[in-house]
């Protein structure tokens, strides 16, 4: 039976006690160094997807410092990322370009901006046939002081709400747990109200699933009291100083690749003649080992 089963006690605690064993304690745990990130060795690759499977993220480490927009894509394909989520802010290519940007259409979204942006997970207004299950965050300038993300692993998430309150979890994994009003844009047209769970475990893979943002506006959370709870503890877990939340600064020629794990970013100052800048790719499809 799947581990995510409330009903399911014995295989819950068998994959529970394998997880908090296995947690990463550091973003050292984290890192892989690489040669070529393009092609990566057979050594270097099962070293990332030891991460992988321990915590669904691993961060690489390489001498890829140019500014080479294939470098995200063709590290995904070797992990068997092929659809990226061509979004509307995206490059034709489907890869974004996060970095500061002083006016056009970019510039109203706080990821081109140098504020912090809240816990979430990337994806989380998509209609459920466009979502996000990976990513690939590749740095190609880092900023002159700040900008490091805090990342935790949704499934560590999980075992933490389930191991404090199991109804908890019955209440994220709602059908209508959340939602993201209707969006009226001179750009991008009408984006629908999107309801959904915050949890759900995949049909096909039977992997859990975790859509949230931590954002107040533009936000609607069911009004019912164990809702309300959840949402109240899973807010208080990643405000925490809990050891299993990473915090990690991405150099240049490093890397994020992960199944699209919770995580935040902190505000950052960018010198002017080197402004920082991350190429980021994300994928419908989740990382195969």
């Amino acid at each position: 039976m799947s581990p995510f089963d409330l009903n399911s006690q014995p295989d819950y605690a068998r994959w529970c006690e394998w997880k908090l064993t296995n947690a990463p304690r550091s973003a050292e745990e984290l890192i892989v160094e690489v040669r070529d990130p393009c092609a990566l060795s057979k050594a270097e690759h099962e070293a990332l997807m030891q991460r992988i499977r321990r915590c669904n993220m691993a961060i690489y480490a390489s001498l890829a410092h140019e500014a080479d927009n294939t470098i995200p894509r063709l590290m995904g394909k070797q992990f068997g990322l092929e659809h990226l989520d061509a979004n509307w802010l995206a490059d034709e290519d489907g890869i974004s370009e996060i970095q500061v940007n002083g006016g056009g259409t970019r510039q109203p979204y706080i990821p081109y901006t140098d504020r912090p942006i809240k816990w979430h997970t990337d994806g989380y207004y998509n209609p459920p046939e466009r979502t996000v299950r990976a990513m690939v965050l590749h740095c190609v300038r880092s900023a002159a002081k700040g900008g490091e993300n805090r990342l935790m692993d949704h499934e560590l998430a999980y075992i933490l709400l389930r191991n404090e309150a199991p109804q908890y979890i019955h209440a994220l994994m709602q059908p209508d747990a959340m939602t993201i009003p209707e969006r009226v844009d001179e750009t991008d047209g009408i984006r629908p109200a999107q309801s959904g769970p915050v949890l759900s475990v995949d049909a096909v893979t039977g992997n859990l699933h975790m859509r949230y943002t931590a954002r107040t506006r533009s936000i609607e959370w069911k009004q019912d009291a164990e809702t309300r709870a959840a949402v109240a503890a899973l807010e208080k877990l990643l405000g925490s100083e809990s050891s299993y939340i990473t915090r990690a600064r991405l150099e240049p020629g490093m890397g994020l690749l992960c199944n699209n794990v919770l995580h935040d970013r902190a505000a950052f100052k960018d010198d002017p003649d080197s402004p920082r800048l991350l190429y980021r790719a994300r994928y419908y499809d989740r990382i195969k080992d």
